[in-house]
């Protein structure tokens, strides 16, 4: 059973036991999430597509942590100008256990 969920403006595709990295959340660390965006249920082939929201869905999960993720470098010239530089950036993010899928 797997199901397509909506969390900070992201989809993603979740199973029971999968640990998932969304966009940082306001939750604590041992936190207990509900996830009503369900977008897609399926279930051993019964497959329920909402419209947007699958009725009566829910995703339990439980925050981890919070953690940073790799750093990207941005770099920028302008060649014979004598202009560089150089920044970096690192997505702050939530990692999350699935713990059910209701459907």
């Amino acid at each position: 059973m797997y199901a397509i969920v909506e969390v900070a403006g992201q989809q993603f595709k979740v199973e029971k036991n999968n640990e998932i990295f969304v966009h940082q959340l306001d939750s604590e660390e041992g936190a207990s999430l509900e996830i009503t965006d369900v977008l897609l249920v399926d279930n051993d082939g019964d497959i329920k597509v909402g419209k947007p929201n699958v009725e009566g869905a829910k995703v339990t999960a439980k925050v981890l942590g919070h953690v940073k993720g790799d750093k990207v470098i941005v770099f920028k010239k302008k060649r014979r100008k004598g202009y560089q530089k150089s920044n970096g950036h690192r997505q702050q993010f939530t990692q999350i256990l699935i713990e059910d899928i209701q459907a």
